[in-house]
């Protein structure tokens, strides 16, 4: 694989980045979207879905000391979103939000990727947060305009019921999670931690007219390229939100990652490792 210049000539990593970082926020300047920007001092008054997802992970191999790490990054993190209001015609950008998260109190380090190698770094786990936002998105009416899965799944789920593919990989410069909203309705996101939880939760100035549930279908694993890889099918189900009767039921999309730690013997992968 071909080497990028910044991994040739690693003292050249800092300026790369500053000149990305330039680049990232001035487009947002200039690119005619409204992004969010107004707080509310209270939640709006109907609560449209809320997810949540534990905050230590046991499983990485890796010092307990990170795992709370990451919680401390993500507290920073979510100080700067929770009550964050999401006008018509607004955008939700993640990064426009926390980026100056820790401009008074620095994050610490957590377990992020780099290069597809897992390594403590400066704020790592921010991708906990959002993955979780990702999650509560896709049980709205709200447009997901930018999202990128991770391609390399370094460890497995905590829990063997949780949905695949639902992820959403972040990194300040060049990749963001962002949502559009195309209703005449207001939302608001709220988060906060408790009994060892993160709890995202999507609120609205309107009552509820639909209610979302996500599926995966298709689930698959396999070689290629020496790689195992695993690909699902993530599918919405949307449902009258009094009458409960399905409304519709769509593909949203195919995701795909390379899978970085060992699987059970009993799991069904198709073709050869060479």
């Amino acid at each position: 694989m071909r080497k990028r210049l910044t991994q040739i000539f690693p003292f050249l990593l800092p300026i790369r980045k500053k000149q990305k970082l330039f680049c990232f926020y001035t487009k947002m300047i200039f690119d005619s979207k409204t992004y969010s920007k107004e707080f509310s001092a209270n939640y709006l008054k109907n609560k449209y879905y809320s997810t949540s997802s534990t905050l230590i992970n046991e499983n990485t191999g890796f010092d307990i000391i990170y795992q709370e790490n990451k919680v401390f990054n993500l507290l920073l993190a979510s100080e700067s979103i929770n009550t964050i209001l999401i006008h018509p015609n607004e955008t939700f950008s993640l990064w426009n939000l926390i980026r100056f998260a820790d401009k008074v109190t620095p994050y610490k380090e957590g377990l992020t990727v780099v290069n597809g190698e897992t390594i403590p770094a400066y704020g790592g786990g921010l991708c906990q947060l959002s993955n979780l936002l990702f999650y509560l998105f896709l049980h709205s009416p709200l447009t997901i305009t930018e999202r990128h899965g991770h391609r390399i799944k370094e460890f497995p789920e905590i829990s063997n019921d949780a949905l695949k593919g639902v992820d959403a990989t972040i990194a300040e410069g060049w990749l963001d999670l962002k949502v559009c909203n195309d209703t005449n309705r207001t939302f608001q996101v709220g988060l906060s931690m408790e009994e060892g939880q993160i709890i995202a939760a999507l609120y609205c100035d309107k009552e509820i007219e639909f209610d979302y549930e996500i599926q995966n279908e298709n689930l698959r694993y396999y070689y290629a390229n020496n790689q195992c890889i695993e690909e699902v099918d993530v599918v919405r189900i949307t449902r009258d939100h009094k009458l409960k009767c399905v409304l519709s039921k769509e593909k949203l999309y195919t995701n795909k990652c390379i899978i970085g730690y060992e699987l059970p013997s009993n799991l069904e992968i198709e073709g050869q490792k060479i």
